[in-house]
């Protein structure tokens, strides 16, 4: 029988709808890593640091790529706050009685001298298999990333269970005024998925190494000491000179170490860190802190290598000086700031205490600067491991999948610190030679980008589901 092409053209379509209702989604649509790439290259052209205005212009741009892709006008919300601002795009889940799911990143950058530069930091290049820029790692790879993403959810029909609402914050290299803004307004959500937090190691030869699921981070707190005295001519010296005093202050400062602390982070990073080691003498060291947290001479071997330091106890040191106000007088004031990195659960409050302790000076005058904020870790939750393990050994077979802590703070701490579980799953893997986030001449390769892809569109829908 001779089947006519609109009784044909009229099956296939029933056969598709079909197929479609059966699935319960649409045809998946493939990754775009030229487009993602052409998004990570505009978006490094906004010199989105302190002071240049330029975070609104970006995330305008940012909500142009995903209007694109289908976003109406109201799934998307540009919040100017001063001279920055907020991003929020949100692809409505099926269920509203669920709480989203947040994907989360910053739009800002640290500032960068041109004439320091080999390339002009805000013209992005391509060479030699590398995209070069200031921001390109530190976060506009992984939010380009997250930006595709959205996109392609969109373009192809995707129907979460929970919303996913990308958020970008405006200022996290500086006050993080606008992430505590979105923290406040956001709390009430199931997770956050962190693109500045976590990520992959290559080793020198290109193989992979490991990947480290980021479920906690220690907190930023800076404190100002201060000494004053009447002063006089220079002529008449007193022994009350506040340089004095603030230079013995610093020095038992110097000699003050905080007790050794850990948590299942730690212990699983450290552990992790003994395997690969082996038998060498940090290896040693390793196994042994790992076993017992509690060994003190272990803690202190671990703080004299940098990479190990900010994983066993919290760390405050001296950052900057100032004094006296002129050449020939004895000076009426001297001060230091010292910077502190605080493990997990430990309030800035506790730590003040011990710097005051410490610095055993009653006239010294101890002042926490700003408004710190201290969160503990989240947990480890089975659904986020998978989900991130998944994702990752489809990238790489068998490759260790670690959670970890952060020395440093990103804009999970005001999520944490409200109750959000927070998880810092970037994309990007790199070798210790291409680490120049905040520094000269910072790339990213362009390889991972279609991986990287493929990683954040598994980890989203797994969870979104």
């Amino acid at each position: 029988m001779k089947l006519s092409a609109t009784y044909l053209g009229s099956a296939l379509m029933a056969l598709v709808l079909m197929t479609l209702v059966l699935c319960g989604a649409p045809a998946m649509a493939a990754s775009d890593p030229e487009a993602a790439k052409d998004v990570l290259k505009r978006s490094v052209a906004f010199e989105s640091s302190l002071g240049k205005g330029q975070v609104p212009a970006l995330a305008a741009y940012y909500a142009s790529v995903l209007k694109q892709a289908g976003y109406a006008d109201g799934d998307i919300e540009i919040t100017p706050m001063g001279e920055t601002a907020t991003l929020a795009a949100t692809l409505k889940g099926s269920n509203p009685k669920l709480k989203p799911i947040l994907l989360s990143g910053h739009m800002d950058v640290v500032a960068a001298n041109k004439a320091d530069w080999t390339r002009d930091p805000f013209v992005p290049v391509e060479e030699n298999g590398y995209i070069f820029g200031r921001g390109a790692e530190d976060n506009k790879y992984d939010v380009a990333m997250m930006i595709s993403t959205m996109a392609r959810l969109k373009k192809e029909g995707f129907r979460p269970k929970r919303s996913i609402i990308l958020l970008l914050s405006g200022d996290e290299e500086t006050s993080m005024t606008t992430t505590r803004a979105l923290a406040q307004k956001y709390k009430d959500a199931e997770l956050l998925l962190n693109g500045d937090g976590g990520g992959g190691t290559l080793g020198e030869d290109g193989k992979p190494v490991l990947y480290k699921i980021q479920a906690g981070e220690k907190t930023y707190a800076d404190f100002e000491v201060s000494f004053t005295d009447p002063g006089g001519h220079s002529s008449a010296p007193t022994a009350t000179n506040p340089v004095y005093r603030m230079a013995k202050a610093i020095g038992r400062l110097e000699a003050f170490k905080f007790p050794p602390m850990s948590n299942e982070l730690t212990r699983a990073t450290l552990k992790v860190a003994a395997s690969r080691a082996g038998g060498s003498d940090i290896g040693a060291v390793l196994a042994r802190y790992a076993a017992d947290p509690t060994d003190v001479a272990a803690a202190d071997q671990l703080s004299t290598h940098p990479e190990f330091i900010g994983q066993v106890r919290t760390t405050c040191i001296p950052t900057m000086v100032n004094g006296g106000h002129a050449e020939n007088a004895l000076p009426q004031r001297a001060a230091f700031n010292i910077n502190c990195r605080i493990f997990p659960g430990v309030p800035v409050e506790t730590v003040k205490a011990e710097l005051v302790r410490v610095i055993a000076d009653s006239s010294a005058t101890v002042t926490t600067k700003d408004d710190p904020t201290s969160s503990d870790a989240s947990p480890l939750r089975k659904d986020v491991t998978a989900a991130v393990t998944k994702a990752v050994r489809a990238r790489y077979p068998g490759l260790e999948v670690v959670p970890g802590m952060d020395a440093g703070a990103t804009d999970s701490l005001y999520f944490r610190a409200l109750g959000v579980p927070c998880y810092g799953v970037a994309s990007l893997f790199t070798k210790p030679s291409d680490g120049f986030a905040h520094g000269l001449n910072e790339r990213v390769p362009v390889a991972g980008i279609g991986a990287s892809l493929d990683q954040w569109y598994s980890v989203v829908t797994d969870l979104s589901k």
